[in-house]
């Protein structure tokens, strides 16, 4: 008994065993053994003529190939070798995510370590539009960066109710790094946005005049009014708030993006105008 492939199923290999071949091969090698056989078939050229014009068109292939990988190779090295922190961190990463793919091939881990891998590259792409985005309780570049101001700052704090916020361990914080600049000669300018005025308010809008803040206070009602916090330093980075319908604070945003850093300007300057 002979074991002689079904006419159909063997029609099939061959179709796939054709996609095979298409689908590993260059196509420019391709289309040079495609071109010396229509000229041998059609006696366009002799057979050693075609034939030598099918090998300078792979021999042409071969080396445009090698050169593209070369230049990929070179792209890659120039990149990963700006930095020492890159290549480590690179080497490191690729070394575990090959680790990964090895002992856990069509596993969860292997599905997670995939989308964990997109939101790092998501990450990744929002630094490098200079955006640094913090949880609520992280002020790290705030305080940092106010500490480092050297000219101005050009703040908007958002007040519904008390200003209880002035009184918390980073708001008392961040007033000192304010006081610390005063003393530099950074010129402090804060609109305060409220909803009403308290004893309390008065107090802190005192305290901060007298310290060498100028204090301006724009009154709005509370569901018509803008629920905004940001600084902006020396006119080069800026630190945002993002919040919520009630005034909380969810997240906190740092940035050296020239678009958002003059998108908070604009809206500075147009709570308060040009020479108020």
């Amino acid at each position: 008994m002979t074991n002689t492939p079904h006419p159909r199923r063997a029609d099939r290999w061959q179709r796939n065993g054709l996609v095979r071949l298409i689908t590993h091969s260059d196509p420019i090698a391709l289309v040079g053994i495609c071109l010396s056989i229509a000229l041998d078939v059609n006696e366009v050229a002799s057979g050693v003529e075609s034939l030598l014009v099918g090998l300078l068109v792979t021999v042409l292939s071969l080396v445009l190939d090698a050169s593209a990988r070369a230049e990929r190779r070179f792209q890659l090295r120039r990149v990963i070798g700006a930095a020492d922190w890159i290549a480590e961190s690179v080497t490191s990463t690729a070394t575990t995510l090959r680790w990964i793919h090895e002992r856990y091939p069509g596993t969860a881990v292997e599905d997670e370590t995939r989308r964990r891998l997109r939101r790092l590259a998501e990450e990744l792409e929002q630094l490098g539009q200079g955006r640094v985005e913090r949880p609520r309780d992280d002020s790290e570049h705030l305080l940092a960066a106010t500490r480092e101001c050297r000219e101005r700052m050009e703040a908007v704090t958002n007040i519904v109710g008390e200003p209880v916020w002035w009184r918390s361990d980073l708001g008392v914080a961040y007033w000192q790094a304010n006081l610390d600049a005063l003393d530099r000669g950074v010129r402090i300018r804060r609109v305060f946005l409220v909803d009403r005025h308290t004893a309390e308010l008065e107090e802190l809008l005192e305290y901060q005049r007298r310290a060498g803040v100028e204090v301006v206070v724009k009154y709005q009602e509370g569901q018509t009014g803008q629920l905004i916090n940001y600084v902006v330093w020396d006119g080069l980075r800026a630190w945002e708030a993002r919040m919520d319908a009630r005034g909380e604070i969810m997240a906190q945003l740092f940035t050296l993006n020239g678009h958002d850093v003059e998108r908070l300007r604009d809206s500075f300057r147009r709570l308060v105008p040009t020479g108020s």
